[in-house]
């Protein structure tokens, strides 16, 4: 896989990053579901991140 940035490419908005950024991370959630239940605890963190990525929203 060629990791190479080109430095000399157009730099895109906030606004489109954030976007693709979302629209891949719904991607991946959607592939990637998991197959049992998470752990109560588990549980517990993962609310705790989508409530604080909801305040910085």
């Amino acid at each position: 896989m060629d990791t190479r940035i080109d430095h000399n490419s157009e730099q895109i908005d906030h606004r489109t990053c954030v976007s693709i950024c979302d629209a891949i991370g719904e991607r991946l959630q959607q592939s990637m579901r998991p197959e049992t239940e998470l752990s109560p605890r588990l549980e517990e963190l993962v609310e705790e991140l989508r409530r604080r990525d909801s305040e910085l929203h």
